[in-house]
């Protein structure tokens, strides 16, 4: 009695990528997950490419992953693939302590992002 197997979560033309655990805020990743949203393949990488933000390295790896599991584990075509969703979730927060004024601490957050890039191939456009 063995137990089925779960259906696929995503389509049959999509394709995702997680990057777990970046030690970046939320906030500040969204900003650059906002970059990439709904452009093709080819414009996201290059956009990411020079991007001015530290985690856009991070980002543009993320996508990459993204890309080759859509072209490597799904038969999907890169040429046709857009960036379907970019998403970014809370992690855990570090939280540590630094000294103040007359005796006085203060908490210092640090807290860490989760980001999950879904690709999905578009229909190619016919002339």
């Amino acid at each position: 009695m063995a137990k089925t197997s779960t259906p696929r979560a995503l389509a049959d033309n999509e394709a995702r990528a997680v990057l777990r655990m970046i030690r970046i805020s939320p906030q500040k990743l969204n900003l650059v997950a906002q970059l990439i949203r709904g452009k093709k393949v080819a414009t996201a990488l290059a956009d990411l490419e020079f991007s001015r933000k530290r985690i856009a390295t991070d980002v543009r790896k993320c996508l990459q992953s993204a890309i080759a599991n859509a072209e490597n584990n799904h038969n999907l075509d890169v040429d046709d693939l857009v960036v379907a969703q970019a998403f970014v979730g809370k992690a855990l927060v570090m939280k540590r302590f630094h000294a103040r004024a007359r005796g006085r601490g203060s908490r210092i957050m640090k807290p860490f992002a989760n980001l999950t890039i879904v690709v999905r191939e578009a229909a190619a456009k016919q002339a």
